[in-house]
């Protein structure tokens, strides 16, 4: 997605010149949110494990942190569904990264811990997602990261507040 903040035209992949965004597009914050989005996946992607989505990395971290708990009441947790998260378990748990076990009272529960495998790829991961952190948030006084991250939350929590309203 391109994110050409002036009226000018920018220089498409092929080299002719591509239309620059909108203002319009620009002032939607929908549009400059999906423009973060794709830009944080890309950056991901690139400097912290093609494989290993921002979600699963979530989960794993989740898991490190209540060993034993519930995938369903994991999953509000990590800003994800219940569906989604029975998915990302079983991939989880399929990588060998995870283990999922029945609990002892309802087989239908199902208890999520970390295998050894998913300690050390947590450990790795979670250095690398620490050090992309730092990239992405360089420039900025540690009150003024404080601020931006309180910022968004309140946004997530509000936006979320209207879907759920819909």
């Amino acid at each position: 997605m391109a994110g050409g903040t002036d009226e000018t035209a920018v220089s498409g992949a092929d080299g002719h010149e591509a239309p620059s965004t909108p203002p319009r597009l620009l002032a939607a914050p929908g549009y400059a949110v999906r423009w973060l989005y794709q830009a944080y996946t890309a950056a991901w992607a690139r400097q912290v494990d093609p494989t290993l989505t921002g979600p699963q990395f979530a989960v794993l971290t989740a898991v490190h942190s209540y060993p034993g708990v519930d995938q369903g009441s994991l999953a509000s947790s990590v800003a994800l569904d219940r569906s989604t998260m029975a998915d990302i378990a079983k991939r989880l748990e399929d990588r060998g990264l995870i283990v999922r076990e029945p609990a002892p009272t309802d087989g239908r529960r199902k208890l999520l811990y970390l295998s050894e495998d998913g300690e050390a790829k947590l450990a790795e991961i979670d250095r690398l997602a620490r050090q992309l952190d730092e990239r992405l948030l360089e420039g900025y006084a540690p009150t003024e990261r404080e601020r931006l991250l309180e910022e968004l939350s309140m946004l997530s929590s509000r936006w979320e507040a209207i879907a759920e309203d819909s």
